[in-house]
C-alpha cells in the first residue's frame, strides 16, 4: 500500500540561487534512507512529497527524524480541490484524531496558493471549522490558540490534508558542505561532535586509533557500536581503523612522560590528514572542549591543531560536560559511550600531563621523534569498515 508524506524544509529556503543543489541532495538522502522500500520524491514549491510503498509508519518516522534538512513531516491525504472531496477527507482526519485520543479541541489551518479558488484561506478554515462542529457536536471544540490537534489544508495543484506528524532535525542536507574526517574515540564527546557537523551538511568518515593488545577488542567494538548509532544521522558512515600501537610505544619510549598525550594527539592529527587527502576530505572534526582534559587546554589545542594542514572543527569547544551529555542521551549514544572500555588516549595518559606546554619546546620534542615515515606506513595499514 502506498502512503503519502508531506515534508517541510527550513534553512534550505534561504539558499536562493543554490537552492536546487540543496534540494537535490535532500531528495537523494531521503531516498537513500528508505532504499529498502519503493519510494518517489517530488519537489514542488518548497514542499517535498514522499510516496512510499509497504513501509510501516514507525520506520518512516524513525528514518525521516534523522535526516538533516527536514523540519517536519506529515502523513498526508491528497484529493481534488472540490470542496466536497476536501470535506470528506477532513472529517476522516478529525475522526482519526478522536479515535487516537488526541484530545477534543482543534483548529483548521489553511494555506492557499491557488488564487483562482472562490474562497480565501480564512474562509476555508472558518467554513470547515463550522462543518466539523456540526458533524461532531460536543465531541469537539474550537481552540485557535492552543488546540489539541490541527487540521492542515494546503491548496496547490491538488488539495493536501494532514494532521499529526514528526519533527525533523533541521540543519542542512548531509553532503552539501563537503567531506570531513571525524576523530572518533569511545567517549561521550566525539559522537556528539560528529552529528553536530553533519547537521551543517558535512559528509563524514570516522577514524579510530586502535592499540591492541593494550586496548581491548571490547573498546574497538564499542566504537563500532557508536558508529552504527550515529550513521543514520550522517547519511551512512565509513569507520577507518588505524593500528596505533607501534607509534604509541615509540612515544612512550622516547618522549618525557608529561608530553606523551600531546605527542599522540599530534600523530593522530597528521595521520588523519594523510587519510583525509586520500579520501578527498577537506576538514577534521574532533570532540575537544576547552579545559575539559589536559590535552584540551588552549596551549595544548594550539600545538595539536598546528599539526593539521586542514581546518579542525571543534563544535563542542565552548560547551560544558552536562550540555554534551544531554545531546549524547538524545541521540542514544550515552549508554554505549560510558561502557568501561578505555581508548588509547585514556589508557596511556601520564599521571602528571603537561597542561600549559610551551609551543616551541613541544614542537621540538615532536620533531625529535623523526616519525614522519612511520606515520605514512601506519596510515597505509588502515582498514575501512562500511557502517
Amino acid at each position: 500500500m502506498e502512503e503519502l508524506y508531506l515534508i517541510k524544509i527550513g534553512e534550505i529556503t534561504l539558499k536562493k540561487g543554490n537552492r536546487k543543489i540543496f534540494e537535490k541532495q535532500l531528495k537523494d538522502n531521503i531516498k537513500r534512507a528508505l532504499k529498502d522500500f519503493k519510494t518517489t520524491v517530488i519537489i514542488k514549491s518548497g514542499r517535498f512529497y514522499l510516496t512510499v510503498s509497504n513501509c510501516p509508519e514507525e520506520i518512516v518516522h524513525t528514518r525521516l527524524s534523522k535526516i538533516y534538512g527536514i523540519v517536519g513531516f506529515y502523513k498526508a491525504h491528497k484529493t481534488s480541490k472540490d470542496f466536497e472531496d476536501i470535506k470528506e477527507k477532513v472529517f476522516d482526519l478529525v475522526q482519526q484524531n478522536l479515535n487516537n485520543g488526541r484530545g477534543r479541541t482543534f483548529k483548521v489551518d489553511t494555506r492557499r496558493t491557488d488564487k483562482s479558488l472562490s474562497m480565501d484561506s480564512y474562509q476555508y478554515s472558518a467554513t470547515l471549522g463550522g462543518l466539523i462542529l456540526d458533524k461532531f457536536g460536543d465531541s469537539v471544540e474550537v481552540n485557535v490558540r492552543n488546540p489539541d490537534f490541527i487540521i492542515n489544508l494546503e491548496l496547490r495543484e491538488s488539495a493536501y490534508i494532514y494532521g499529526f506528524g514528526g519533527k525533523g532535525p533541521c540543519g542542512l542536507p548531509v553532503g552539501t558542505a563537503g567531506k570531513g574526517i571525524l576523530l572518533l574515540s569511545g567517549g561521550i564527546d566525539s559522537p556528539v561532535a560528529g552529528i553536530m557537523m553533519a547537521k551543517r551538511g558535512i559528509k563524514l568518515d570516522a577514524i579510530y586509533f586502535h592499540t591492541p593488545p593494550y586496548t581491548s577488542e571490547e573498546s574497538f567494538n564499542k566504537v563500532v557500536d557508536l558508529s552504527k548509532i550515529i550513521s543514520p544521522w550522517c547519511g551512512g558512515l565509513n569507520l577507518i581503523s588505524v593500528p596505533f600501537t607501534e607509534i604509541q610505544l615509540k612515544i612512550n619510549k622516547e618522549v618525557p612522560a608529561p608530553y606523551a598525550t600531546l605527542m599522540g594527539r599530534a600523530c593522530m592529527m597528521r595521520i588523519s590528514n594523510i587519510i583525509a587527502e586520500k579520501r578527498n576530505a577537506i576538514c577534521l572534526v574532533t570532540g575537544e572542549a576547552v579545559g575539559q582534559v589536559a590535552s584540551q587546554t588552549i596551549q595544548s589545542l594550539h600545538f595539536t591543531g598546528s599539526n593539521s594542514q586542514l581546518p579542525v572543527f571543534r563544535p563542542l569547544v565552548g560547551m560544558d560536560k552536562d550540555e554534551i551529555i544531554i545531546i549524547s542521551k538524545r541521540i542514544n549514544c550515552y549508554e554505549t559511550s560510558i561502557k568501561p572500555f578505555d581508548d588509547c588516549c585514556a589508557m596511556f595518559a601520564p599521571l602528571h600531563p603537561e597542561t600549559r606546554p610551551d609551543f616551541e619546546k613541544t614542537t621540538e620534542i615532536f620533531n625529535s621523534l623523526n616519525i614522519e615515515e612511520l606515520l605514512y606506513e601506519t596510515a597505509n595499514k588502515a582498514e575501512i569498515i562500511s557502517i
